[in-house]
């Protein structure tokens, strides 16, 4: 793993105004074997272990929170390393700001007598995302529905420019955690529920780590945090050891063939005992079978969980570097770790072959990046943070995410010269909402919280110049003018416990009143749900004529309208299996159980899409004389009616392509005691006939029948009108859909 290129160690210590305290050198140009780059690592990590006091040795343990050190701490104590929790920023929050704090704390780890860098983590889990101005990329979840292990390798490229461009080293990511129940509140960091997929997008530690600079990846949590019983955070995962190797530890073993360079400890149990605690899974599976040769770091304050009482203690501490963990999280409680640790190897209780263990891994790491050599921010780097490259990928990553699920009577793609959308639901202007939790802040937030494209800004991006889109949260001021609605709906952000939904699994009042407020309308509903996971909506699917799962997009919401409007066709597929009521959780492929839609379930739009060739009667472009109403028999959705002779409906942009078609097939109901008949004309009211349907009683209002005829010769792009005449009712047809084909 090649460290960015920054300059000579020396000339950046001299220049920083550091002293020197190194050991007394043969000569002016002599370095010590450990400082030189020349000699292999291994024979530069045992010179350095053969200088290091017991104090220097348990300071490169010792991992401390950002908020609760300052860099004279990090010069007195040796420390090894310093993170940043999610939301823990520098002031002001940019890249810059976060550089420069990085090289503050790294000058202070310079300052010691052996000049041992420290390395610097960060949840970067999907994008930089403490960082405003990073990009926000779709969650781990999104990735996992595109299926595409290369663009998540490249995902992973454009994290490590990112984050190198702030000097940050390492990122507490991925997340290979196999999701078993989507009541659990960190499904979203999962790719999927099934651990191939998990497995496959290991492809992104080898972004992280390699070509460029390079940054520290981790494969968390280990081992079997998806599988807890009834979907807890931190909870008991009650299986056998022959089920916890067949579905959570596949990833990680792909993970270490893949030469990741940290293992991040779970909160949760195995069986009772807390993984934190476990030597069985950390030294015996992870270190010898796996051969894992990078180090292994508990998680936020992870070791104080051992016990299950508040503050840690000296048996926890013990217990947790005995079961191999090697560099320990603990954020505020760093001086005590210390002094705990030192008392614990003095008594022999921790002996120092295990110390040297984690100190060889961890200096090894720091070696393979470069730290000795190049300490400090290379701010070529900086510029990439939110660039728009990087912007493109992500884009990407959303477009290649969208799994379509339902698409009654063709509805989409939508066309882009439609006369007027109508946009409502709380998550499509709010880029917060549209990025989940661990955006900015650790649990997410409301609002325009870091540059980026709502998904309401990514649909009025979308349509022609003289397409109108209405936006309204709640969907109020809509009528039956609008060629469709959009609603976007969905979760509000969330991490970790704070996301364990136990009881429903449904929609939000505000949602449901949303879609209730588009349904009573009359015009087809379009409904994009933004989510951590797969929602309770079987109830409401009826009303929709089409539903898009966009998951947590981040901040490219124009990704979004790209498959919307057609421009790429919807190529993801659920990496869940989605659930038909909340009662069947934990629902997984090959449970034998119903669900509402299956794992890998996913429509693309047909190769020869019309919009307009399948269609409800109530998605048209402009109209005279026709009220809408609500079919009554089931599946029927809307119709046009109260048609009266001088009516008529017309669609823009109708393509009948280079060969015209042959008929045309119009879904009608009359409970008229008169006959008319229905007249498709090209351009205008009174235009070209290519074809005409007879209209008669066919028995009541919502007694619908299929009437075939011929079309004349008609090819190319058209306005083409539905006109109404012959009839001397003021009420003679209601119609439903039409088709043309060849």
């Amino acid at each position: 793993m090649s460290r960015r290129l920054r300059g000579a160690f020396a000339a950046l210590v001299l220049a920083a105004g550091l002293t020197m305290a190194a050991p007394p050198l043969a000569g002016p140009a002599a370095v010590l074997p450990y400082q030189d780059p020349a000699l292999p690592i291994p024979t530069r990590v045992a010179d350095l272990l053969g200088r290091m006091s017991l104090d220097e040795k348990i300071g490169q343990m010792t991992q401390a929170e950002r908020g609760s050190v300052s860099n004279a701490d990090v010069t007195n104590s040796r420390l090894g390393s310093v993170l940043s929790g999610g939301g823990s920023a520098p002031s002001p929050n940019n890249a810059t700001s976060w550089a420069n704090m990085y090289d503050g704390f790294q000058n202070a780890a310079l300052a010691t007598p052996l000049h041992i860098p420290l390395i610097y983590g960060v949840d970067a889990v999907h994008g930089h995302n403490n960082v405003v101005g990073a990009t926000i990329f779709p969650h781990n979840i999104g990735l996992g529905a595109t299926r595409d292990t290369a663009l998540v390798q490249r995902i992973g490229r454009a994290v490590a420019e990112e984050v190198s461009g702030t000097g940050t080293d390492w990122d507490f990511a991925p997340c290979l955690c196999v999701a078993r129940n989507d009541r659990w509140g960190r499904t979203y960091e999962s790719f999927g529920e099934d651990p191939e997929i998990a497995s496959s997008m290991t492809t992104i530690v080898t972004g992280l780590q390699t070509g460029g600079p390079s940054v520290l990846a981790t494969a968390k949590h280990y081992l079997g945090d998806g599988g807890t019983t009834g979907g807890v955070d931190q909870g008991n995962t009650q299986i056998s050891e022959s089920e916890l190797r067949a579905i959570h530890l596949p990833p990680f073993q792909a993970a270490v063939q893949r030469g990741v360079g940290s293992v991040m400890i779970s909160y949760s149990s195995w069986n009772g005992l807390k993984s934190h605690a476990n030597q069985y899974l950390i030294t015996t599976v992870l270190k010898t079978e796996l051969g894992f040769a990078g180090f292994v770091v508990s998680d936020w304050n992870g070791i104080d969980q051992i016990d299950g009482q508040p503050g840690f203690t000296a048996a926890e501490v013990r217990t947790a570097v005995n079961a191999g963990i090697d560099m320990v999280m603990v954020p505020q409680a760093w001086r005590t770790f210390i002094s705990t640790l030192r008392t614990e190897v003095q008594a022999g209780r921790v002996t120092m072959a295990r110390i040297d263990d984690a100190n060889r891994r961890i200096l090894t790491k720091k070696f393979e990046l470069g730290l000795f050599e190049r300490p400090l921010t290379d701010r070529t780097w900086t510029s990439t943070v939110g660039s728009a490259a990087h912007r493109d990928i992500a884009r990407e990553a959303v477009r290649k995410s969208q799994v379509l699920l339902k698409n009654q009577f063709g509805v989409l793609p939508l066309p882009k010269t439609a006369n007027k959308y109508f946009v409502a639901g709380k998550s499509a202007d709010n880029i917060g909402y549209q990025s989940g939790g661990w955006t900015i802040s650790w649990q997410g937030s409301s609002g325009a919280i870091t540059p980026g494209t709502t998904i309401l800004q990514g649909i009025r991006a979308a349509v022609s110049p003289g397409t109108t889109v209405t936006y309204n949260a709640t969907g109020a001021g809509i009528d039956g003018s609008y060629k469709a609605a959009i609603a976007v709906v969905g979760e509000t952000p969330y991490a970790e416990g704070a996301g364990d939904r136990p009881g429903g699994m449904g929609l939000d009042s505000t949602d449901l009143a949303t879609l209730n407020t588009l349904k009573a309308s009359g015009v087809p509903v379009v409904v994009v749900l933004v989510s951590g996971r797969p929602l309770d909506i079987a109830a409401q699917l009826p009303d929709w004529h089409a539903l898009v799962a966009a998951w947590l997009p981040g901040t490219e919401g124009r990704g979004v309208a790209d498959v919307l409007f057609g421009d790429y066709n919807p190529t993801g597929t659920l990496p869940m299996t989605w659930m038909q009521s909340a009662s069947q959780q934990p629902i997984n492929r090959g449970d034998g159980k119903t669900p509402l839609f299956g794992y890998g379930a996913g429509q693309q739009f047909p190769a020869t899409q019309n919009p307009y060739n399948i269609i409800g009667a109530v998605y048209y472009d402009g109209q005279q004389g026709t009220q809408l109403e609500r079919c009554t028999d089931g599946g029927c959705g809307q119709n046009v009616g109260w048609i009266a002779t001088g009516d008529w409906l017309y669609y823009d942009g109708v393509d009948f392509g280079a060969t015209p078609p042959a008929r045309v097939l119009t879904r009608l109901a009359s409970g008229a005691s008169t006959t008319g008949r229905i007249e498709y004309r090209l351009d205008s009211p009174t235009g070209t006939v290519v074809a005409t349907v007879q209209v008669a009683n066919t028995g009541g209002w919502q007694s619908w029948v299929s009437r075939t005829v011929t079309t004349g010769a008609v090819t190319g792009v058209h306005r083409l009108y539905l006109t109404f005449t012959g009839a001397t009712a003021a009420d003679f047809v209601n119609v439903n859909w039409f088709q043309f084909s060849r």
